[in-house]
């Protein structure tokens, strides 16, 4: 019997980032699902000013801070399009693994494919890293009135100082508790790659190869 076909997996990075920089920051767990996922990789949209890095929008005038409550989201609708076109032509995918403000968009695509958005019906699960959801005003709608269905992992640092735990703990609030996994984890600001952390992520991506291969 053959191997099962990888599942396609669509990188989303955190801010400050870039698919470079996000290829070697999950290379440790990469290391460790080995065939089991294909990568799409693509730069966010939005050029991070004085660097070479991206980010999927501005809390403030050409910065981003994710702890900030503010009403200013520049480049925000711009990379809601920019996914849009992302899926349209190189989807569909299996899963997105996705991290920090890269998960918080992630999760805001769970929360417009369980509302019935055509553009992002396109995956069926997420790993969300570090993800919470967005302090900016304008998006609190995305988290109203709804609770995400899909499969999902969500990994958090319990010593994570860019993203407070606690803020990965609030998000979990959306998702339903039955298809919902947690991998809390000590090492910061990361997707683990060893330990419990590494196990719950190998687990549920091999159950999503057999729901896969069972289609």
């Amino acid at each position: 019997m053959s191997d099962p076909k990888p599942l396609k997996m669509l990188m989303m990075h955190g801010y400050h980032q870039s698919a470079a920089s996000y290829r070697v920051k999950v290379g440790g767990i990469r290391k460790k699902i080995k065939k089991r996922c294909e990568y799409i990789w693509f730069d966010a949209p939005h050029a991070v000013p004085d660097s070479e890095d991206f980010g999927w929008w501005f809390s403030h005038l050409g910065k981003y801070d994710a702890i900030a409550y503010t009403d200013f989201d520049e480049g925000f609708d711009a990379s809601i399009e920019y996914m849009a076109k992302v899926f349209k032509e190189q989807g569909p995918f299996d899963g997105i693994l996705s991290f920090s403000q890269g998960a918080c968009l992630a999760a805001i695509l769970c929360c417009l494919k369980e509302k019935g958005d055509e553009r992002f019906q396109g995956f069926d699960f997420a790993i969300i890293g570090a993800g919470y959801k967005s302090r900016q005003s304008q998006h609190a709608k995305y988290y109203e009135d709804v609770k995400v269905t899909i499969p999902t992992v969500h990994t958090i640092g319990e010593t994570d100082g860019v993203i407070p735990p606690e803020m990965s703990h609030d998000l979990l609030s959306i998702f339903d508790p039955d298809k919902t996994k947690v991998a809390t984890h000590d090492k910061g600001h990361l997707i683990p790659a060893a330990a419990e952390a590494k196990t719950i992520l190998i687990d549920f991506l091999d159950e999503m190869l057999k729901q896969k291969a069972s289609k």
